[in-house]
């Protein structure tokens, strides 16, 4: 969620992928280079997320990982489709996907304190002897059929 959000002007959200062939000391000047797009735009920047390396679900490009960045930010509509034109002519960017975000419909939701883990029943000592010796007691009459099987000619 968005840590200084103005009323008058929309608040988008825009998830990029850097390409693989980056090594993680390039991607900063690449991460700059999109944080200065949204400056130009007259937009600020208000909360920023690396989620790190991950497999793309398909290729793309060529390229089977890519660095994932998460960028929410104010703009004024007007100033977005030159951010968007110019994140497309990126050749650094394999993907973007901008969104405006609604946040008069998210409410945050407030973490439960740590619950206790419930406790799975225990069997009783002689329960469990008593799975083991139908365990064996299975394991018996199967080796006996087997072998009588194994015993006659018929197999041939």
């Amino acid at each position: 969620m968005a840590k200084n959000k103005s009323a008058a002007t929309p608040h988008y959200e825009l998830l990029y992928i850097i390409a693989n062939k980056f090594s993680e000391n390039e991607l900063e000047p690449i991460v700059e280079k999109v944080a200065k797009l949204i400056e130009e735009g007259q937009g600020t920047t208000t909360h920023t997320e690396d989620w790190g390396k991950k497999k793309l679900a398909y290729p793309i490009n060529g390229y089977t990982h890519g660095y994932y960045r998460l960028v929410e930010f104010d703009m004024e509509a007007a100033n977005l489709a030159r951010v968007e034109r110019n994140l497309r002519m990126m050749p650094e960017v394999v993907r973007h996907m901008i969104v405006k975000k609604d946040l008069s419909r998210v409410t945050p939701i407030p973490r439960p304190a740590a619950a206790p883990k419930p406790e799975l029943p225990v069997k009783a000592e002689k329960e469990v002897k008593e799975e083991k010796q139908k365990e064996k007691t299975n394991l018996k009459d199967l080796d006996e059929k087997l072998d009588k099987i194994l015993e006659t000619n018929d197999l041939l």
